[in-house]
């Protein structure tokens, strides 16, 4: 079982025009939010772990990811159409306000990616008014 590694998210640092930091124009503090707290299952750049050489952790962690990806990618956003886009902004918003995302199990080990209320009311308030108001292409 510690032979089979699958192949790893990562895009090697290469930002495409897709992804959601060239769609809008993020601040600063919400970027780094995003970074530390969702882009290791919601972007095709995962920062990985020690841990996760060791079988059967790197499995459940590429399930976590796939199925990460599946719901929602900031790296392909630009792909999404808008009607989609306000959508997932809209989900998001939810799970932030509901304590949902990130996961509990991904915070377990990731402290630093837990949402403090003033990140929340960060996220919350870019989120809103990127809803508000049209694409800001950067």
């Amino acid at each position: 079982m510690q032979l089979y590694q699958p192949a790893r998210n990562s895009d090697y640092g290469q930002v495409l025009p897709i992804h959601i930091s060239k769609v809008y124009s993020i601040p600063k503090n919400v970027q780094t939010i995003l970074q530390t707290s969702c882009y290791d299952c919601h972007s095709n750049n995962t920062q990985y772990p020690w841990y996760s050489y060791i079988q059967p952790a790197r499995s459940f962690m590429e399930g976590h990811i796939r199925e990460g990806k599946e719901n929602l990618n900031f790296s392909q956003w630009g792909s999404y159409s808008k009607r989609k886009q306000e959508n997932k902004l809209d989900r998001i918003l939810k799970e932030i306000k509901a304590n949902e995302m990130p996961l509990s199990s991904y915070t377990l080990i990731h402290k630093d990616a837990v949402l403090t209320a003033v990140q929340k009311e960060q996220l919350t308030n870019w989120i809103e008014k990127v809803s508000d108001s049209p694409a800001q292409i950067n």
